[in-house]
């Protein structure tokens, strides 16, 4: 069976929590779009005239910031998932261990985000767990090619 193929399950659940992820950032611009649009906070003088119509104005929204923040976030930290998931493949996981690694790190990241918006403080925990994802993957990638 082929590290790269869809015989193996541990591929075939990292493909399907990276795509997931990928439609998490994906949505998150649309999302950025929506609050941009619903506030009339524009930060480009053409974005304000063209889509914000006669009451068109530049200017900054604390709630529109908050849901930029949480894309920039997921832009910073899904592409090391993304990376280290890849490797991590490598060092030939068990299925059961790579599925899980692959869940907890994806809920955490749908977690960090919705906890983002709402303003809640147990957002940095639910960071941390999908920190901790990242650095055993990163444990098993360096103690497998060292």
């Amino acid at each position: 069976m082929s590290l790269w193929s869809l015989d193996n399950p541990a591929f075939t659940d990292y493909a399907f929590y990276a795509g997931v992820l990928a439609a998490k950032v994906m949505a998150m611009g649309f999302i950025t779009g929506y609050y941009r649009m619903t506030k009339k906070a524009f930060v480009n003088p053409e974005d304000a005239k063209n889509l914000g119509g006669k009451d068109f104005k530049v200017q900054v929204d604390a709630d529109v910031e908050r849901v930029r923040r949480a894309h920039q976030n997921d832009l910073e930290n899904i592409t090391v998932f993304w990376i280290l998931g890849l490797l991590f493949l490598l060092t030939n996981p068990s299925p059961a261990t790579a599925r899980l690694i692959f869940r907890i790190y994806t809920g955490s990241r749908i977690g960090y985000t919705i906890l983002y918006i709402r303003g809640s403080y147990l957002r940095p925990g639910v960071y941390i767990i999908g920190v901790i994802c990242n650095i055993f993957m990163l444990y098993r990638i360096i103690c497998t090619f060292w």
